[in-house]
């Protein structure tokens, strides 16, 4: 259609001189928007008071039963993502984050709808399903053009990006409590009317990024780069490994298996961090006077929000420099050795060594998040890499379901079969996750170079000669400058703070809450 036209591909062609330092902020402007799924649960205690406003009543939802929101919006996530990879490959970066941008804030509008109505299903229908496709195409969308924009640093430009998703839950939280306490009164709990006011604030975010995305032409590169020169790690720029291919591969289900058990142990953490740490410094264990309770406990999953966020950047950074597997080789061997001690520092009562523990294990899970796509492009190429990050985020629809179950279950059989006080149930559990964690590195260690059989040469493919002809149809005939110095563009700073303000705002929001944890 003519109305969406700017939609197409060939319309986010950048124009020679673009700023690829405009690209990072259009990925922000989503991953913060999708990262608010991570602070689900501030809806979960509400949503269950829905008919009787002050408290629960036999017509209100269980837990149990708004628990299947976040489970769903997972499983889509990683499902959708697998599905639509190479759709996006082939309609570009701005449709997939125009369409992520639709389903997300609708989901919104839907799940007020389902609130207002009292119908569970269409909140299943708007958080889970609309919501989890937004997610997926919102995670993957903005990943391959930030690889193909920064060749020379693709670790710390998909670390700029994804680490929004972790930082989205800072922003998410304390906003979603300031609008459920707004909208409060004697006939609503405010759910749904917030529903519906982040849905429009999370659609107008999402816009901006759909609407300053930018694809670089097939030979554009930064000047002073050379391909295989500054990049030791990168496959030659002339062919690739397509999405079909790569699952044919030994390579690709060795990164299946690492990012999977690189997940598993940090999601079973994150899912209970409260929880846990509550129950090994409880009254019992540690005394009333170094006790945590629920608002502390509140401060250590924000800071582990914080953490999550700033290890996507720095661990994806640090990969460029060192490579990938060796970055992966350091998130097992130093996470086995933090999991293998928790339960001492747990014996000892030191809650300070046990936050920095747990600090460090949750960067790494966001750096696993955030060095992944720059370790497929390493192996398989960029050309299709987008395609093959989606397939490969499966393996976090995996784990966000072995996690959880390992660390909930064995905490269970131990506390009611057992009968152990539950300031002792985690120690088998963190022996576990380091086990699972030796297991990623014998699987790390196993990655070798794709064979050459599984490469397509580049200048062979439909796709780039439909590249080259909307190159020239984009620059109207001039000559296409094939490389690019950095200038200045007026328009960098003020995307830079469009997503910076909010972020800075829930940077702050956490640290002030965690201060409880130390005083």
């Amino acid at each position: 259609m003519a109305l969406f036209s700017f939609l197409d591909k060939e319309h986010s062609l950048a124009k020679p001189g673009h700023n690829r330092w405009l690209i990072p902020p259009a990925a922000l402007a989503i991953h913060l928007c999708i990262g608010q799924i991570y602070a689900y649960s501030v809806f979960n205690r509400p949503m269950t008071q829905v008919i009787g406003i002050t408290e629960s009543t036999d017509l209100d939802w269980k837990l149990t039963t708004l628990g299947w929101i976040f489970s769903m919006a997972l499983f889509t996530l990683g499902a959708s993502a697998a599905i639509f990879g190479k759709w996006l490959e082939q309609v570009g970066p701005r449709m997939a984050m125009f369409v992520s941008a639709i389903c997300f804030s609708g989901g919104f509008f839907v799940a007020a709808l389902g609130v207002y109505s009292h119908q569970i299903w269409l909140v299943y229908l708007g958080h889970g399903f609309l919501g989890g496709i937004g997610l997926g195409l919102g995670y993957i969308s903005p990943v391959s053009t930030l690889i193909k924009w920064f060749p020379d640093k693709p670790g710390m430009a998909t670390g700029m990006a994804i680490m929004g998703f972790g930082g989205g839950a800072m922003i998410a939280s304390p906003l979603s409590v300031m609008l459920m306490d707004a909208f409060r009164s004697i006939n609503s709990i405010g759910v749904a009317e917030t529903f519906l006011c982040m849905g429009a604030i999370y659609l107008t975010f999402m816009m901006f990024g759909v609407f300053t995305i930018r694809i670089p032409s097939r030979d554009w590169k930064p000047a002073g780069w050379q391909p295989g020169i500054t990049s030791k790690n990168s496959t030659e720029k002339n062919s690739y490994v397509g999405a079909d291919g790569a699952v044919r591969t030994f390579q690709f289900y060795l990164l299946f298996a690492v990012l999977m058990l690189n997940v598993t142990a940090g999601i079973g953490v994150l899912g209970q961090a409260s929880v846990m740490i509550q129950e090994m410094f409880s009254v019992e264990s540690v005394g009333e006077e170094r006790a945590v309770n629920a608002a502390v406990a509140g401060g250590f999953v924000g800071l582990l929000s914080l953490f999550n966020m700033v290890g996507r950047f720095l661990w994806s950074s640090l990969s460029d420099r060192i490579g990938r597997k060796n970055t992966y080789h350091v998130f097992f061997l130093l996470g086995t050795a933090l999991y293998v001690a928790i339960p001492t520092i747990g014996d000892l009562g030191s809650i300070l060594f046990f936050v920095v523990f747990f600090g460090i294990i949750i960067t790494m899970y966001g750096g696993g998040f955030a060095t992944i796509p720059a370790y497929l492009a390493d192996l398989f190429g960029t050309s299709q890499v987008g395609a093959i990050h989606g397939r490969l985020l499966l393996a976090w629809s995996a784990a966000a379901i072995l996690g959880p179950v390992l660390v909930n279950y064995i905490r269970a059989y131990q506390i009611e079969t057992l009968l152990l006080p539950p300031a002792e149930v985690y120690s088998i559990t963190m022996y576990i996750m380091a086990g699972l964690l030796i297991i990623g590195f014998i699987s790390n260690s196993l990655v070798k170079p794709v064979a050459p059989e599984h490469f397509i040469a580049q200048d062979l493919t439909a796709d780039m000669l439909t590249e080259i002809n909307n190159s020239k149809k984009e620059t109207s005939d001039k000559a296409v400058t094939n490389t690019s110095i950095d200038k200045f563009d007026l328009r960098m700073p003020i995307a830079w703070i469009f997503v910076g303000i909010p972020l800075l705002w829930g940077v702050t929001q956490t640290l002030i809450k965690s201060l409880a944890l130390f005083i």
